[in-house]
């Protein structure tokens, strides 16, 4: 018996829908069992290479690509001070003594941290900082500006300034135009350490995940101080999901006037992965019924309050695979609220 035309309708519907049915599963398997889409990829920045590679934290930053943008909330920050702004005595005198001001003559820094302690805002831990920096330095005056309280020693052919202090600080000129500055317990011996072995391939993946970004922090959390954890005693689940966490990649990428930034954080787990960004997201809900709290409120400026509000709404959780995602475009009017009135 020949099958009706409204047979053969409904057969080839049924047909299509298994179809599209297998597709979506797919494609959900795909994504799935995929990492998350790289944030920013690019090759990494060739000031990069001259940081050790054994560093368990790196910072980059691109000063003059963020300096040009003059409708972004990146020129306010790394654009010329404004006129009778109040800046710090301290860095008034320096630049007056060495000519240097990182708004104007920094184009670039690379930075490798070795975290010991986690500290209060404004105390002086016993981190190890490496930088490395380009730009236009006038070596003359900065060097006499480094002897009025340090030393020079000859290093090859170069020459180390090394000023005592809390922390120390040592520096050596690279190039005219190139400068590596080392701080924190024996700071000069990371000048010293030649870059003979390749960087951890997992390191490496992290950072071509966000190397095309004028701004990104790459770390490994093995090396994170043991405060850190301390902190979340209190709660075992954030605990235990925080000591799954194996890599954090932090890029901000300008998008008119605004600053598109993005953390990711590589756990161990998928599952891992999908119970941290629940956490993540329940945390959301908990900022919002705090901060609608008069007494919460009452507590902190209008400008904290402010941003907050729009760090709570607009911030977006997302995961795939062991990869957790935290999104946040930032606005001039929050980074406004959240940066002190000069």
């Amino acid at each position: 018996m020949p099958i009706s035309i409204t047979k053969r309708a409904l057969i080839g519907t049924a047909v299509l829908a298994c179809m599209a049915t297998a597709a979506s599963a797919g494609l959900y398997l795909y994504r799935l069992r995929h990492p998350l889409p790289a944030f920013s990829a690019g090759r990494a920045p060739e000031l990069l290479s001259q940081l050790p590679p054994t560093a368990p934290a790196i910072v980059y930053v691109d000063v003059a690509a963020l300096r040009a943008l003059g409708n972004s909330p990146w020129a306010a920050l790394f654009g010329p001070a404004i006129n009778g702004s109040r800046q710090d005595r301290d860095y008034e005198n320096f630049v007056r003594a060495t000519g240097f001001e990182y708004q104007r003559d920094l184009d670039r820094v690379a930075i490798a941290l070795w975290p010991a302690s986690l500290t209060a805002p404004g105390a002086i831990g016993g981190d190890r900082v490496l930088a490395i920096a380009d730009g236009r330095f006038d070596q003359q005056r900065i060097a006499s500006y480094a002897l009025r309280l340090g030393k020079v020693t000859a290093r090859g052919a170069h020459s180390l300034y090394e000023v005592p202090g809390s922390p120390p600080v040592s520096l050596e000129f690279l190039s005219s135009t190139r400068i590596a500055l080392a701080s924190g317990k024996d700071a000069d011996d990371l000048l010293a350490t030649p870059n003979t072995l390749a960087r951890d391939p997992a390191v490496q993946a992290r950072i071509d995940r966000v190397g095309g970004a004028p701004v990104f922090a790459v770390a490994r959390t093995d090396s994170l101080p043991p405060g850190f954890y301390a902190s979340f005693r209190n709660s075992p689940q954030a605990e235990r999901l925080l000591h799954s966490v194996e890599g954090l990649t932090l890029a901000g990428v300008p998008d008119g006037d605004r600053i598109r930034m993005a953390l990711d954080a590589e756990c161990d787990s998928m599952n891992n992965a999908i119970e941290l960004a629940t956490l993540l997201d329940g945390l959301r809900v908990l900022g919002s019924v705090a901060l609608a709290d008069p007494k919460t409120r009452h507590q902190m400026s209008p400008q904290q309050t402010a941003f907050l509000d729009a760090l709570v709404r607009d911030a977006k959780v997302s995961h795939q695979d062991r990869w957790v995602r935290l999104t946040l475009d930032v606005t001039p009017a929050m980074l406004g609220s959240a940066t002190p009135a000069r």
